[in-house]
């Protein structure tokens, strides 16, 4: 039988969470969560028993685990025989190696991978790029995955055959967040939800004009949040990248893609 569920995600602007969420309402019982989107909530080490379920969700970085999630779930998340579920949220271009990434990372602090799984988000540079996604097509996918694997497991209980993704080892080469400024005009009101939602504390709680720019990993989840839009990147090579980005992974509807080791 099924012991404890857990939910253990990074979610800038509440993609992941989403999918995460809705995975979890498949198995119809309650979840402790574990939303480790800010700096303070990545401080502890946490450990799992051989009787639980986790799901892990991160988003998708240039094909790969967001390295300072890499370096925390190295060092600070640790298993015991414990069953996971492996989920990553990309913005519909690909999820190259990351799955497989963040798979390798928990098999080998002590999870046993059950199940995993890409979904798409709308991305975080701009919202012509998978749209208002998940919607609810894909979190109906993420719920009866959910249910799926929540059935199996109480059904089946022990798991014999290795969860296998897609992916490539070695790893494609990860981002290089190369130092660029998040603009603030004059309509800032100085509400202080930019600085309250960002994942790295790089925005002043007192100042929300003022960014370390150096810690700030463009996960746009200022300027999504920002209730005035106050906030853009004008950098010139950014918007000439994105206008291309958006011309080459525009036109094609990406799908969830499901793993399982039954």
């Amino acid at each position: 039988m099924i012991g404890n569920l857990s939910l253990l995600y990074f979610s800038a602007t509440d993609t992941t969470k989403k999918v995460i969420k809705s995975i979890a309402k498949g198995f119809n019982e309650d979840a402790k969560e574990y939303d480790i989107t800010l700096p303070e909530n990545r401080m502890n080490s946490l450990n799992f028993k051989e009787n639980e379920i986790i799901i892990i969700g991160v988003p998708v970085y240039a094909g790969r685990v967001p390295e300072f999630l890499s370096e925390y779930f190295l060092k600070k998340i640790f298993g015991n025989n414990t069953y996971a579920v492996f989920i990553v949220v990309y913005g519909n271009r690909a999820y190259d190696d990351a799955l497989l990434e963040l798979k390798g990372i928990f098999e080998n602090n002590g999870f046993i991978g059950v199940a995993g799984g890409a979904f798409i988000g709308e991305h975080s540079y701009t919202e012509r790029l998978a749209t208002g996604r998940p919607d609810d097509g894909d979190l109906n996918i993420a719920y009866k995955f959910g249910k799926d694997i929540s059935e199996k497991i109480n059904n089946i209980g022990t798991f014999t055959q290795k969860l296998k993704v897609k992916g490539n080892y070695p790893y494609r080469k990860g981002m290089v967040y190369e130092p660029v400024m998040i603009d603030t005009n004059e309509s800032c009101i100085n509400c202080g939800i930019c600085s309250m939602h960002c994942p790295m504390g790089a925005i002043d709680k007192y100042d929300n004009k003022s960014i370390d720019i150096f810690k700030c990993i463009r996960c746009c989840s200022c300027i999504k949040r920002c209730p005035v839009n106050a906030k853009d990147i004008n950098y010139d090579p950014h918007k000439k990248f994105l206008i291309e980005f958006i011309s080459k992974y525009s036109t094609v509807r990406q799908e969830p893609e499901l793993f399982s080791t039954y």
